[in-house]
């Protein structure tokens, strides 16, 4: 009988792809979590691939006995049930940064739109004011010359500093892993501790997963650290950012500004103090869903259920899950 994938659907996930890239030799079942289609196929399922949800639970596992891997479409596994999947011993993966290139290419664009007021520029001549009628007040910055500080140094923060190197931007990072000073040189990056990074930065980007020692992380505390003129970029996770400590020091100019592609809720309330702040650049999580990286997501994911198919172990197990 041949090896079974399980495959949630969803929107953010071109269906057409994963039937094109499906291995020959196994069955792709495409079906909504938690369907009548999805429950029926549970029970003889090898591999389920998608996104991280906590209804996949210990009753889930219960429900399909044969089950060899959770195989994510995304980098972030903050929704997945992680005690259940130990308990079952079920390896769980990631992307295999299928999506880091978007989301490297969203933080800078983030980073761009900040210190350039772009959103304030095109608000302007879209209402007649040529050049706002405040060329005194107005402020813009070049990224050139600005020190970065890279807050996660994964594939995507590693994507980041290649892409800030050729913007002519001095480099730093943290991260609880630091890379061997060879890696440093390639990369064009020092490392730094976390209120170093904070203190010293222009911008400072986060692209750390969310977990328990991550959430808050970025706190008043950590805020008052930064410069008046430094900017906040987030791209990986909302309550990496204690978000009404972010609100009050972007309202009290304590920094320059801040780009977000994530919130502390997602969506956020349509009250959300953020929506009336002239100092930020909002995006609606869409860092990393493109349609160029479609065809990388699911071709990292068929490998890794062909590689445990084959008897091999799977790549890009979470760090929870590693041993």
């Amino acid at each position: 009988m041949a090896p079974r994938i399980l495959m949630m659907d969803n929107p953010l996930s071109a269906m057409e792809i994963a039937r094109e890239l499906a291995p020959r030799g196994m069955e792709l079942v495409i079906a909504p979590l938690g369907s009548p289609e999805f429950r029926a196929a549970a029970p003889r399922a090898d591999f389920l691939v998608g996104f991280g949800n906590r209804a996949i639970d210990a009753e889930f596992y219960r429900a399909a006995p044969g089950l060899k891997l959770y195989q994510l479409l995304s980098a972030g596994y903050d929704t997945v049930d992680i005690a259940a999947a130990r308990a079952a011993g079920i390896p769980v993966c990631n992307n295999g940064g299928a999506n880091s290139t978007a989301v490297a290419e969203h933080a800078i664009m983030l980073m761009l739109a900040t210190c350039r007021r772009l959103v304030w520029q095109h608000a302007s001549v879209a209402a007649g004011r040529w050049r706002g009628n405040d060329l005194a007040g107005t402020r813009l910055y070049e990224l050139r010359d600005k020190t970065l500080g890279i807050v996660g140094l994964g594939a995507i923060g590693k994507k980041v500093a290649r892409l800030a190197n050729a913007f002519g931007m001095r480099v730093q990072y943290y991260d609880i892993r630091r890379v061997s000073e060879a890696e440093e040189d390639a990369l064009s990056i020092r490392f730094r501790l976390l209120g170093e990074i904070l203190r010293s930065s222009d911008i400072v980007s986060l692209h750390v997963p969310l977990t328990p020692a991550s959430r808050h992380m970025i706190g008043a505390p950590e805020l008052a650290q930064m410069k008046p003129t430094a900017y906040l970029i987030n791209t990986c996770r909302g309550p990496v950012v204690e978000e009404a400590a972010l609100v009050a020091a972007l309202a009290d100019g304590r920094i320059a500004g801040a780009g977000l592609d994530v919130f502390d809720q997602e969506p956020p309330a349509a009250d959300n103090p953020l929506f009336r702040l002239p100092n930020v650049v909002l995006t609606p999580h869409f860092a990393g869903p493109t349609w160029d990286n479609q065809q990388a997501r699911f071709r990292n994911a068929f490998d890794n259920c062909q590689r445990v198919a084959r008897g091999e172990k799977p790549l890009w197990v979470i760090p929870e899950l590693a041993d």
